[in-house]
Order: structure tokens, then sequence, then C-alpha cells
């Protein structure tokens, strides 16, 4: 089974010391791949080549945190969702800043391609049941976008207001900067959104597609989604 997912966005995907693909989602896929009694194979395709749909049999799935927006959902099957992801705004260590109207004018940076993007530029459509209305609150002065999820904070750890004044991002990412040295920091109970992830896979295969969704959720039921997050995040994030 081939799955696509990313190889710069630990901890869900990432490349070790010893050069092997590791985290979060690729755990996720080799559990998937194990019920299913298949061997997994990776592949990390760009970002917009893997959320894109049309893969001409290039991959049987995509486990890479995708969230399920509604113009997704034209191209590409949300299989189910198998976690949840909170969003927050990170600031450098030495910022005075600390809440969201105070980022109102500031620069900034966000992943290109994801859920912060959208957020940024209030398009961001979650197809998703349960989930309360996206508010829409910070006017920023200018919005920086990078190809992948740790280049915004490479940026921000350069100093107070040097490019960038703030980083939009899920809280997990943020998290892996601060505890990987970054001069970083959260700010605490401020969270602009929250997103579901959902594994992905082409369109026309309904039965498959229904296939992985039956074991994402005997994956949370018997608590496995629960251990994994609890893993790679120190939270249960599998809960609705």
């Amino acid at each position: 089974m081939v799955v696509a997912t990313n190889v710069g966005w630990p901890p869900q995907g990432f490349l070790d010391e010893n050069n092997v693909l590791v985290g979060f989602d690729i755990d996720v896929a080799n559990e998937i791949g194990k019920r299913l009694g298949a061997n997994v194979r990776f592949e990390t395709p760009e970002w917009a080549t893997m959320t894109g749909g049309h893969w001409q049999g290039r991959f049987d799935l995509g486990v890479g945190s995708v969230a399920p927006t509604k113009a997704r959902a034209e191209v590409i099957d949300f299989a189910g969702i198998y976690y949840y992801s909170p969003y927050v705004y990170v600031v450098h260590a030495e910022s005075s800043i600390q809440s969201e109207e105070e980022l109102d004018g500031k620069i900034i940076g966000v992943e290109t391609g994801t859920a912060s993007e959208d957020f940024i530029n209030r398009r961001l459509e979650i197809d998703a049941p349960g989930l309360p209305p996206v508010q829409y609150n910070l006017e920023p002065g200018e919005v920086r976008t990078f190809p992948d999820s740790m280049m915004p904070f490479d940026d921000l750890r350069l100093g107070n207001g040097v490019r960038l004044d703030a980083v939009i991002a899920a809280e997990q990412t943020a998290q892996n900067a601060v505890r990987n040295g970054y001069a970083v920091r959260i700010l605490e109970g401020v969270y602009p959104f929250r997103s579901p992830a959902v594994v992905i896979a082409d369109k026309g295969d309904s039965e498959w597609t229904a296939r992985i969704g039956e074991i994402i959720k005997a994956m949370k039921a018997d608590g496995t989604l629960g251990k994994l997050t609890t893993k790679w995040y120190g939270a249960d994030y599998s809960k609705d």
C-alpha cells in the first residue's frame, strides 16, 4: 500500500537522525496497513499534489494531517477523522505580545496551502459536523507564506519582529519547535480555531474509502489513536 505523507512536518512526519521517516502520521499509516494485512510504502509528494486528488493510481491513501475543507472535498475523499488539532499563535520569546488583539497590523507567517493560510485569509471552511463556525478577529498587517511547516519558525526565531511578528500553526508543531530550542513562545489559552485531520483517498472508489473509515473508527474505539497522539504530542487529540 502506497501512502502519501509529509517529510518536513515534525512530529507528524520527519526524517530522524538515521534518515528514517518517523512521526505520528507514519505510525497511523503503518497501523492502518497492519490492519489491512498490507506492507506500507511511503511517498512524500508536494502538498498540493497530495491534497489535489487525481492521483492516477500513484497513491492508495494520504495520511498527512490534512484538514477536511470544503474545497478539498471537491477533489479528494475523506475516509475519516483520526485526530483534532488546536491551532495557536506563536511569537518570539522576547515579544511582549500576550493577546490576539495585539497581533493586529503585525507580520504573520503561515505554511502555504494549509488551514493556517486559509484562516488568515478568512476562507477556512471545515467540512466536518459539530464544529463551531470559525471566528475571524485578527487583522494582520502582512501575511508571509512558507513552503513547509518549520520555515516560519526559522524566520520567527531570528528575533522579535526581525522578519515575523508571529506564526499560526498547529499546537503540536509549535510545541515541537519549543522542545527543539527555538526562541519562541505560544500564546497560552488563545486558540484561533480547531481543525480535524482526515485520512484521504482519491475519488472513484467509495468501497475502499469506507473500508479505511471503518479501520479508523476501530482505532479510535480501541484506544490506538489516543495512545499514538499521547506518544507524539503528550495529550490525547483523538477525542471529539
